[in-house]
């Protein structure tokens, strides 16, 4: 397999056929708590990425120093530095959105994917591969809380970035807003994305 071919295939495996919210169904916390605003999403989108990238990075680097009894401890060291870079900055740049987003920024610290992407990808291939397979993976995370967003927001208020796209006879469904409506937007992406990929195996 070419190099161009093997990166392809790591960004395609977490953004679409291994889709870590999508398909593998971790990570869900923040994914059905903060969608209620795509601008929302997109930071935090965008926070998960950078954590992720480079998370992956200083664990591959140095892999050969890290032991299989203090790698679980490292993991959250690293991971923790990281976060808390992302969260002061978005402090400090967009105090807001931070406040919007509340305890979700520093609780990436024990998000799951991260974890096993380091365990099961980080520790074993070398800074450049364990780079892009972050980047895979949090753009696979970015488009599954904005796509849950986008959804919420159109249903819960007939807007988007301030368009009424429905019109003003348009009732909001103010369900689409709550948990509830997370769960049940959540639940219809999957539906949906289980029979798009049953009708092209039966094919």
């Amino acid at each position: 397999m070419s190099s161009n071919n093997k990166l392809l295939n790591i960004f395609r495996e977490g953004t679409v056929k291994n889709n870590p919210v999508f398909f593998q169904l971790i990570g869900l916390c923040p994914v059905l708590a903060i969608t209620i605003s795509v601008k929302n999403a997109f930071v935090m989108g965008i926070a998960f990425t950078l954590v992720i990238t480079f998370s992956n990075f200083i664990i591959s680097l140095f892999k050969k120093l890290i032991s299989a009894q203090t790698k679980l401890i490292i993991y959250l060291i690293v991971i923790s530095v990281f976060v808390s870079i992302v969260d002061m900055l978005l402090k400090v740049y967009l105090p807001t959105v931070s406040r919007s987003l509340g305890v979700f920024v520093p609780l990436i610290a024990v998000n799951c994917i991260i974890i096993s992407r380091l365990d099961n990808f980080a520790i074993k291939k070398n800074a450049f591969l364990s780079m892009v397979d972050g980047i895979s993976m949090g753009v696979g995370f970015s488009i599954a809380l904005i796509v849950v967003a986008f959804v919420r927001m159109i249903l819960g208020t007939g807007t988007i970035f301030g368009y009424n796209i429905f019109g003003s006879n348009y009732k909001p469904v103010l369900l689409m807003l709550s948990p509830a409506g997370a769960f049940f937007t959540f639940g219809m992406i999957l539906a949906l994305i289980q029979w798009i990929v049953n009708k092209k195996e039966a094919k």
